[in-house]
């Protein structure tokens, strides 16, 4: 088990050499990392679902969120009464008409990124996880993709967040890779206490993680805070 952390929030990543691991097996590889972070063990009784699907944990203060793809599980954690997190992995692979996707989902700038110099797998990715962790931390349904804000603005094609939002909302993105490995992480924390994310590892396969760009809303769209790459 190696472990690589900060302070602040956590986004937590688990996972297993074994492939063909199932829905139930990665909810509970879930359950451990937030037993894990919370100091408690959590049963999969515990576990209820707002309406539109997303799973919490009732009169537990803070928030969660679950993706998993190849052989990771992610689970990104908060705590605090006011605060709420999104997340998505996705393994970069050539994905069946991943073009198709972009040209019929994504904003004309996020096109303009993916498509430059031609189909860009590991930009589609980027985007792909971005747009999710936001459609979770909402609580919406990849029907509500042509809805999501533009990742991508300015003449240069720059991270950004092209809509206004009524609290602080933050997002960081992160390249996970090793061997055969390779990996795209999104984040995201909504909340008045915006803290640096903290990366730890449950497991014993361990990536290399690189931080490929941090984006923050505004409360204005002119405000918004353009990352460096």
């Amino acid at each position: 088990m190696s472990t690589i952390y900060d302070t602040g929030a956590a986004h937590a990543i688990a996972g297993s050499r074994r492939g063909g691991m199932d829905r139930q097996r990665f909810r509970s590889e879930a359950r451990r990392i937030l037993s894990l972070l919370e100091g408690r063990l959590f049963e999969e009784d515990e576990m209820v679902r707002e309406a539109q699907g997303r799973p919490f944990f009732p009169g537990n203060e803070g928030d969660f969120n679950i993706a998993h793809s190849g052989v990771l599980t992610a689970v990104s954690h908060v705590k605090g009464g006011n605060l709420r997190t999104g997340c998505d992995v996705e393994r970069v692979r050539p994905r069946t008409g991943a073009g198709k996707i972009a040209e019929e989902f994504f904003s004309a700038p996020e096109k303009d990124y993916v498509f430059q110099d031609g189909f860009n797998e590991a930009r589609f990715y980027e985007i792909w996880t971005l747009k999710e962790c936001y459609i979770k931390l909402r609580g919406l349904s990849v029907f509500d993709m042509p809805a999501c804000p533009s990742f991508i603005g300015g003449v240069k094609n720059e991270f950004a967040f092209d809509a206004a939002v009524s609290s602080p909302l933050s997002f960081c993105l992160y390249e996970l890779s090793g061997g055969l490995e390779h990996y795209m992480l999104a984040a995201a924390l909504e909340g008045a206490e915006q803290q640096p994310p903290e990366i730890r590892w449950f497991s014993h396969v361990s990536l290399a993680c690189k931080k490929i760009a941090e984006i923050k809303a505004a409360l204005k769209p002119a405000e918004t805070v353009r990352p460096k790459r």
